[in-house]
């Protein structure tokens, strides 16, 4: 999985409190030994404007959690039919021995 470095470029100036402008994003590219493409610093600098970022990371991670539990809600709701079943099949079993102790008792 390929990381966007401008996106990284613009979370690590949000960290550090300075604002996430078309140079800040390239100063930050450059910094790390990479080329920087001015035009891909621009278009994201311009899409952050006005866009509440602490709202959106904590956004992000409430979806993240969900969607972290949602396999153990599966494997627990496959567990508890699991239950269901060997519970289902014991009542069947004792209305058999039931239904022959009555034939033959």
């Amino acid at each position: 999985m390929k990381v966007d470095p401008y996106l990284h470029a613009a979370l690590l100036l949000y960290g550090t409190g300075k604002e996430i402008t078309k140079d800040a994003l390239v100063a930050v590219i450059k910094a790390s030994g990479a080329e920087a493409d001015e035009a891909k610093a621009q278009v994201l600098a311009d899409a952050l404007k006005g866009v509440n970022i602490a709202d959106a990371l904590s956004s992000a991670a409430v979806q993240f959690a969900s969607a972290s539990q949602a396999p153990q809600a599966t494997q627990q709701a496959s567990e508890q039919k699991k239950e269901e079943k060997k519970e289902e099949k014991k009542a069947e079993e004792a209305n058999t021995a039931e239904g022959l102790a009555a034939l033959f008792g």
